[in-house]
């Protein structure tokens, strides 16, 4: 796609005459060269967004991406969005380089912004209230209960919580395995859990069907298929889903909570 391009004048290096911008091919070709790189596709989406508001706002930014970047990178918008901006355009100009189709990243020189340390306390008794919710007289209230305790306890991410096997938790030693194709970074960890959450997921896993198999979810459905943001049926599960595993660990990322204490 891009020798052809080139031939026809469309991408060349800085300081040569090129034609009519065509950066939405090379976008469309450097999203694909991130999803077969494994590149998750709300991060995809993410990067598309960012990109195209560059190029939109300044549809100079082909031809004098520097300047354009300038113009970008200098609006008034918070650590954590400048941050991302940063760091998606720092790769795809890395991948134009790559590709032959500019000297120089226009983003180098360009340092991330500390963001202001903000604690957000959240009221004890309203995760008191929050935690009696689920009725853990039956299996889909236990297993609400243990994951509004593990969500508070270690921030888990949703999509992490719901791939948990049974061999990934370690009660024994009061930790979790979030497994490397679970992980929105990829990377593997063990997140340690207070005695507390330990027990629940203790006692969730004894309400388990004895007809599950090994490979059904520590937080599956009352039927014990796969738990998912879309799944329907069990009668708190919504409220589960909206309150506490989005909410909160949206919170606990944005803001870098520690709210262990607060189930301890």
């Amino acid at each position: 796609m891009f020798s052809e391009a080139k031939r026809k004048g469309v991408f060349l290096l800085p300081g040569k005459k090129r034609s009519s911008p065509e950066w939405q091919q090379v976008l469309e070709e450097y999203l694909l060269y991130r999803k077969a790189d494994g590149l998750r596709e709300k991060t995809l989406a993410s990067q598309r967004e960012i990109i195209f508001i560059l190029f939109r706002r300044y549809p100079e930014a082909w031809n004098e991406p520097k300047q354009a970047v300038l113009k970008f990178l200098s609006e008034e918008v918070n650590p954590a969005t400048y941050n991302l901006r940063l760091s998606y355009l720092k790769t795809f100009f890395n991948w134009c380089i790559e590709q032959g189709l500019m000297h120089d990243n226009p983003v180098k020189g360009f340092k991330k912004r500390k963001a202001d340390h903000r604690i957000v306390q959240l009221d004890e008794t309203i995760i008191s209230r929050l935690l009696e919710l689920p009725n853990k007289r039956s299996y889909a209230g236990l297993r609400d209960y243990a994951l509004l305790l593990l969500t508070l306890d270690t921030g888990i991410r949703p999509k992490e919580a719901f791939a948990l096997q049974k061999d990934d938790v370690n009660l024994r030693s009061n930790e979790v395995y979030v497994r490397a194709n679970a992980s929105k970074t990829k990377i593997s960890r063990t997140l340690p859990i207070s005695p507390i959450t330990a027990k629940a997921i203790r006692q969730l896993l004894s309400a388990r069907h004895p007809d599950w198999k090994d490979d059904v979810p520590v937080f599956a459905s009352a039927d014990g298929t796969p738990l998912n943001k879309d799944t329907r049926g069990d009668r708190l599960e919504m409220l589960v889903m909206r309150l506490t595993v989005y909410a909160t660990v949206n919170a606990l990322h944005e803001h870098r909570l520690d709210l262990a204490p607060s189930v301890r």
